[in-house]
């Protein structure tokens, strides 16, 4: 490409401008301060990202909320209480049984909105259904051997009480981690 040339009668000291009135563009650099020529992240202002130490507002426990965590809504954490708090009343008032329902309502109903209350949700359905899957198994031997009926009350006190205990630290704001859960359900 030729550079466009001056005009006789345009004084040389001012600047050439081109025939739509706008000078050239300038020549164009890569950016090479960071990999692949990104600029930074911002830290904090807006469009940012929160400082450090930000918490949402009246949930702020380092799980959810915390430095790290997701903010969680009122409503989110209404879900996260029937996960955790119906697994415990299903598997209580069903015998290790229909602990799996509670749970898996708020996996449906909000876990494609809210990624906390899918993890949650998904902790909750794995432990409430590994122990319904131990509860079938405790009544299948009943009829075989007495150790079956053991088997069963064992199953229904912990899916009941662990299900309990997460649901009160649910209210605290803290994530619940059941014992010995397997991840079925993601």
């Amino acid at each position: 490409m030729t550079e466009p040339t001056r005009p006789p009668d345009d004084d040389p000291t001012t600047p050439y401008k081109s025939p739509g009135g706008y000078p050239p563009p300038p020549p164009y650099t890569p950016p090479t301060s960071h990999p692949g020529g990104y600029p930074p992240p911002p830290t904090s202002g807006a469009g940012g990202y929160p400082p450090p130490g930000y918490s949402a507002p009246g949930y702020g426990a380092p799980g959810y909320g915390g430095p790290g965590g997701y903010a969680v809504s009122p409503e989110d954490r209404t879900w996260i209480l029937v996960a955790h708090f119906g697994g415990a009343a299903g598997a209580f008032l069903g015998g290790a049984f229909v602990g799996w329902i509670g749970p898996l309502v708020a996996f449906l109903a909000r876990g494609n909105v809210s990624p906390v209350v899918r993890a949650e949700a998904a902790k909750a359905l794995n432990f409430q259904l590994l122990w319904m899957v131990i509860a079938v198994i405790g009544y299948a031997t009943i009829f075989c051997f007495f150790i079956g009926l053991a088997v069963v009350a064992v199953a229904w006190l912990v899916a009941s009480i662990f299900g309990l205990i997460a649901g009160i630290k649910s209210l605290n704001g803290e994530p619940y981690n059941y014992p010995g859960n397997v991840n079925w359900v993601k």
